[in-house]
């Protein structure tokens, strides 16, 4: 029995070093109201519900990158493969021009892991309100 007991133990050890060692680990828990702070910077090109120099933001988990219909998307955006989700978000907010090089988006990222959670957890919030809901 005690050997039964130290086999689930160490396995139990190993699992969770293995589901902390992956990509999801890498996560950080957002908080919405901190995001909608973060999210003033992102004012200056965007909006929830409509197009400005960078796409709109309703609608945008689940969505393929650069498939705004009647926005002029880079090259390198429009190719690049990505569905927008919470780790593509995070891996993009973290260095845009590393995740899609030669996109249009001339912003330098942010650094911190906990600001992007923020963020992802207020646009998710907004993306579920009756704000984009109605897009």
């Amino acid at each position: 029995m005690k050997k039964f007991r130290a086999a689930i133990l160490a396995a139990s050890a190993v699992y969770a070093l293995l589901a902390n060692a992956g990509p999801a680990a890498a996560l950080a828990h957002g908080d919405p109201a901190r995001g909608k702070v973060v999210y003033e910077r992102c004012l200056a090109c965007h909006a929830f519900a409509y197009d400005r120099t960078g796409p709109r933001h309703c609608g945008l988990f689940g969505r393929h990158a650069g498939s705004v219909q009647g926005f002029a998307y880079s090259d390198a955006m429009r190719h690049s493969n990505l569905v927008w989700g919470t780790r593509t978000l995070d891996r993009f907010l973290k260095n845009p021009l590393k995740t899609v090089p030669g996109t249009a988006m001339g912003y330098a990222g942010i650094a911190d892991r906990q600001e992007r959670a923020d963020l992802i957890a207020y646009l998710k919030q907004v993306n579920d309100s009756a704000e984009c809901r109605g897009q």
